[in-house]
């Protein structure tokens, strides 16, 4: 690992960089200002989840649009628009005059942020390593969980001494001052294998290049995001309802604080296990599995809400979490090739920020209808159980796939 690491060092730290300061777009990030701006624009909390909902299925259906431009353009030159226009969205957070500008920053800095920062990142990264992808992918996606750790902090300490704007006019001059001159000398250079890498290549069985359009068209592709969605829609339900689940769980003060913890180590620690399962066994093998811990966490949120149940649930979520941040950066061009990966991870990022919009408003307009959301979580499980079975069916089917591509003549 620090072999690989040292000698890919800019690739791999320009690729973290980008999912580090694609927290600005995060949820996560964006949650600690809420309040301000309810307060400021006499919103209820319907009002700003409907806003934020709009923004977000808004940025999703730009998504595969503006995405498949990494295709065309060198990435240096997609870094040197993207992050210009998200430190300008951070800017517009801090002094939106009104609930149309803020609409419009939220808009930006979910497509930019969330869409288009992580998009390159994983697209570049899956296009540049092969024989190794899964570790590389692994050691790029930490950079979700290294802003995760860090940022909330620092914006709250900020946010506190000086107002909730500093922390915005701060994350965007840290964004242009050090994360863009940073990530254009990372991608200044892009990378191509070496010799003994092209050798090892050129004894593997070739993959079919898809274009966007025929991977639309493949049923398999669909099939494969009912299981692709359920991690991001079901995560973001749980955070998005954490107050709920403490009332009623009778969880102490913090303690959801304290099982984030246990989240972050757990995602780290499996996201580079992952790695190292797909470059040893590809990601098709690891398919099937990476939903089995997250139907664990589903159950347990489901059947038992007392505190100590709390951190179990957390640890299962993690390993889904690890697992499917992994997985998904090198399955894609795995399957359908790298030539025109922009393009086809746009669509996908584009339904995975679509699911972090619908799983907290699904969720709670069921909530307000008198169901639980235990038991919605227990449903939940109940589905990701049998996408299992799927997800093994479609391994199969996508080996068999493969061997065809790659000796037509069978």
């Amino acid at each position: 690992m620090f072999h690989f690491l040292r000698s890919n060092f800019r690739w791999i730290a320009g690729g973290f960089l980008l999912t580090y300061c694609s927290a600005l777009g995060q949820t996560f990030f964006i949650a600690a200002s809420v309040g301000e701006w309810r307060q400021t624009f006499g919103l209820s909390h319907g009002e700003f989840g409907r806003l934020y909902m709009f923004a977000t299925l808004a940025s999703a259906a730009c998504l595969p649009f503006l995405g498949r431009i990494v295709d065309v353009v060198p990435e240096r030159r997609c870094i040197a628009l993207t992050m210009p226009v998200l430190a300008a969205a951070a800017l517009l957070a801090a002094y939106a005059p009104n609930v149309a500008m803020l609409a419009v920053a939220l808009f930006l800095l979910r497509l930019f942020g969330q869409g288009m920062m992580t998009h390159i990142a994983l697209t570049a990264t899956g296009r540049w390593f092969s024989l190794q992808r899964g570790r590389a992918v692994s050691l790029v996606v930490l950079g979700h969980q290294g802003s995760e750790a860090t940022l909330p902090l620092v914006f709250a300490s900020l946010a506190l001494a000086y107002g909730y704007g500093a922390g915005w006019v701060a994350a965007a001059a840290a964004l242009l001052c050090i994360g863009l001159p940073l990530a254009l000398w990372a991608y200044k250079v892009p990378r191509t294998p070496r010799p003994q890498e092209a050798d090892a290549l050129a004894r593997l069985p070739s993959t079919r290049q898809w274009t966007r359009a025929e991977v639309v068209r493949d049923p398999l592709f669909w099939i494969l995001l009912t299981g692709v969605l359920a991690p991001p829609f079901i995560g973001t339900t749980v955070f998005y309802h954490q107050d709920y689940l403490g009332q009623a769980g009778g969880w102490p003060p913090r303690l959801f604080a304290m099982s984030l913890s246990v989240l972050a180590v757990t995602t780290v620690s499996c996201a580079l296990l992952c790695g190292w399962m797909v470059d040893r066994y590809t990601a098709r093998r690891v398919l099937p599995f990476f939903l089995l811990p997250l139907a664990g966490a589903c159950f347990t949120f489901g059947l038992s809400g007392s505190p100590e149940w709390l951190f179990p649930a957390m640890i299962l979520l993690g390993i889904s979490y690890g697992f499917s941040t992994t997985l998904f950066g090198a399955l894609w061009p795995e399957i359908y090739g790298a030539a025109n990966l922009g393009a086809i991870r746009s669509v996908i990022v584009s339904a995975i920020v679509f699911a972090t919009a619908a799983g907290p408003g699904l969720t709670g307009t069921l909530i307000d209808q008198g169901i639980p959301l235990s038991r919605q979580m227990t449903a939940l499980g109940v589905y990701c159980f049998l996408v299992v079975g799927v997800m093994a069916l479609v391994s199969r089917r996508l080996a068999s796939r493969a061997l065809v591509d790659a000796h037509p003549g069978l």
